[in-house]
């Protein structure tokens, strides 16, 4: 049997961000494409090759140039629901999952007296090979690649 033919196996990584700023000034940031290069980590050589600027609306195409673990890889997604600025989700058209579904949420929140916005991202995905994949590469890799997100978005959204 193919790997085609396997059941697909769809795993769930959720992680959520309150970020010390009101939500009309963090949407506008995750709307501008162009950004997701500078919440990526270096060792994921991710690059943006669709031209820009990029209107994100339904139907979007966006096309991208990365490194998964030393190998060279295209990456193309499509933004599927634009809600601004409540939400937006982006899903693979193509690349490297057999389903890469990622929910973008921005709900205002105030903490501590503090306007903000709590960031959620919810991401379905499900990977060739999942038995072997899963745990050792896969699921690490999304966990670090969030985990840079959060430092970096913590430095680019400090409080006031």
């Amino acid at each position: 049997m193919d790997e085609d033919q396997v059941p697909m196996k769809t795993r769930l990584f959720q992680t959520e961000q309150w970020l010390p700023r009101r939500r009309d000034e963090v949407f506008p940031f995750f709307a501008d494409a162009g950004n997701l290069e500078a919440i990526t980590p270096p060792w994921v050589n991710f690059h943006i090759i669709t031209p820009r600027p990029i209107q994100l609306r339904p139907g979007a195409l966006i096309d991208y140039r990365l490194r998964i673990r030393g190998v060279p890889v295209r990456w193309r997604t499509e933004i599927t629901v634009w809600e601004p600025p409540h939400r937006f989700v982006d899903q693979q058209i193509r690349g490297p999952y057999r389903r890469w579904h990622h929910t973008h949420a921005f709900e205002p929140q105030t903490r501590g007296g503090v306007e903000g916005t709590l960031c959620r991202d919810i991401v379905e995905y499900a990977v060739p090979f999942d038995w072997l994949a899963h745990g050792l590469l896969v699921r690490p890799d999304i966990e670090r690649i969030f985990a840079y997100r959060r430092q970096t978005l913590d430095r680019l959204f400090p409080p006031r």
